[in-house]
């Protein structure tokens, strides 16, 4: 267990594992946020294209999903544009939703949300206006672009700023900075239209060809190796929504599916991990399994199960090969979905399914699923004995007599938590944690995941109905992404593989690890420790 107290000094947290972790997550937080957007485009795909749900309804189908012939419908010519064949013919072509929103919308949120997390409102404008220069220098969908050109644009109008800072006579600062954002997105402009944006096509051509490469070859199953660990590490959303859904959303414009909105998304193996623990697991991994599959399954937060595949490293087989199941049976049946799934539940992957596609993309979870069902059922039936055997390690009793035993001495707090019988979860606060409080108040509570969406907001309702229980009314307690935390919190709560970065971030707050999200006996002891500093 990393001691996770803050002093001045303790070594500043970094790390090769922090730096990828970092740069995933940025790498996401341009997606995440927009994930509705996508979720919006996907459904106005799967209904009005001519394959789709409402293909077959003309007076709507060919406005809203853009094809269709004004000659043949008789719509009004304002909703019309010039279109031409390849012979040469001219006629006037409905515009739809579809384009506009994958050419314009989309980039354009993204480069928004990428200026906006290097500087702030004034980086989101400038990163727009020079993303508009690449989208129209280009004739696809440039979601790559935008992921540079965004955070690029912003960066450099900081450094543009900073050139006269506190240089600016008394009056004169809104003309100034509002000629030297527009001058700067101006130019911006520019060079992405003649220059940027050619080469990020270039680039996002070349990636695509790669995947096609991998799935002539039938070698796209092979992914799985690398991204289901990458999961484990809590990179899924780096992975899926950093790398997959801006080259999937580009096949998914052409084809209309993409395979790509699978390789991470399929609650498959997680699934298959998680039944095994229900059927062979021992204490509370068996006992709270149930109750995880809900939330993994139908709710779609992976990161529940990647405790139990930490739990038993050697799981990670099982995962890699439901993966590889899942991705195998969707390039047999060449099937994939519309757009995101996201949150990677079942009800969110069957609703983005193309309409060709629902036999694979069900096959693809259920093999999934169960390949890593029946590899982690051997692991775990493998080391069944020795674990009973061990079982008792994970009592409540037993850990608290081994805190006491490495204090070297009893504590009340934890006499009381071995009286309300808390199931064990992982270590209790250590002694610089608990020093920690009785030295600093506590009356904001943050838990911190990747995205700031899943496995933390389970965490912090979890916790928030322990301490309203308590009656304890004083105690803010949200969740956010590690990204986004500041300094002015008093307390932060992440899992253990992602304490390092949030101290990265909120250096002076107290950093408390857990295991599980969703059943730490941690959270008993922070409302023990809330109570007796007299916290109400």
């Amino acid at each position: 267990m990393t001691s996770t107290s803050t002093s001045s000094d303790a070594k500043r947290p970094g790390g090769a594992r922090v730096a990828v972790q970092k740069f995933g997550t940025f790498l996401s937080g341009m997606i995440m946020p927009n994930i509705a957007a996508f979720i919006a485009w996907g459904f106005i795909t799967a209904l009005f294209i001519p394959a789709g749900w409402l293909g077959w309804w003309e007076p709507v189908s060919p406005i809203l999903g853009g094809f269709g012939s004004a000659d043949e419908i008789g719509w009004p010519g304002a909703l019309t544009a010039l279109a031409q064949t390849e012979d040469g013919v001219t006629f006037q072509q409905y515009v739809g939703l579809v384009g506009p929103m994958i050419t314009y919308l989309l980039p354009l949120l993204i480069a928004n949300t990428g200026g906006r997390m290097v500087y702030g409102e004034r980086g989101g404008v400038v990163a727009s206006i020079a993303t508009v220069g690449v989208i129209v220098g280009t004739n696809i969908p440039m979601f790559l672009g935008a992921m540079v050109m965004g955070p690029l644009a912003a960066w450099i109008m900081k450094k543009v700023d900073s050139i006269w800072e506190n240089k600016i006579k008394a009056g004169f600062e809104m003309l100034v900075n509002n000629f030297s954002a527009g001058i700067v997105g101006m130019l911006l402009a520019v060079v992405g239209f003649f220059g940027f944006g050619p080469a990020v096509s270039w680039v996002s051509q070349a990636l695509g060809a790669i995947v096609d490469w991998l799935v002539a070859l039938s070698l796209l199953p092979l992914l799985s190796i690398i991204v289901e660990p990458a999961k484990v590490l809590f990179l899924n959303n780096a992975i899926n929504h950093g790398v997959f859904t801006p080259i999937g959303t580009e096949q998914a414009l052409e084809t209309g599916k993409s395979i790509l909105f699978l390789i991470e998304a399929n609650p498959g193996p997680g699934l298959g991990i998680l039944l095994a623990y229900t059927f062979f697991g021992v204490g509370l991994a068996r006992a709270s399994a149930p109750g995880a599959i809900v939330i993994q399954f139908f709710g779609g937060i992976h990161e529940i199960y990647f405790p139990y595949v930490l739990m038993k490293p050697l799981l990670i087989v099982a995962a890699i090969a439901g993966g590889m199941t899942g991705v195998a049976t969707n390039v047999v049946f060449n099937s994939g979905l519309r757009a995101p799934a996201a949150p990677g539940s079942i009800i969110a992957v069957i609703i983005q399914t193309a309409s060709d596609s629902y036999v694979g993309v069900i096959l693809s979870v259920v093999l999934a699923a169960t390949v890593s069902f029946l590899i982690a059922s051997i692991i775990l039936r493998a080391s069944r004995k020795r674990d009973l055997e061990n079982a008792d390690a994970g009592d409540l009793s037993a850990a608290i007599a081994q805190t006491e035993a490495n204090k070297g001495k009893s504590s009340s707090v934890l006499d009381n938590l071995a009286a309300a019988g808390v199931a064990s979860g992982g270590a209790l606060l250590d002694e610089g944690e608990t020093a920690a409080f009785e030295r600093k108040p506590i009356h904001t509570i943050v838990f911190a995941c990747d995205a700031g969406m899943g496995s933390s907001a389970m965490g912090a309702t979890v916790l928030r109905n322990k301490i309203k229980k308590a009656g304890i009314d004083s105690v803010d307690v949200t969740n956010k992404a590690i990204a986004n935390l500041n300094d002015d919190v008093d307390l932060v709560i992440t899992h253990q593989d992602l304490t390092d970065r949030a101290k990265l971030q909120s250096p002076s707050a107290l950093h408390v690890s857990v295991e599980n999200f969703m059943n730490s006996p941690k959270y008993d002891e922070i409302v023990h420790l809330l109570e007796s500093e007299g916290v109400r």
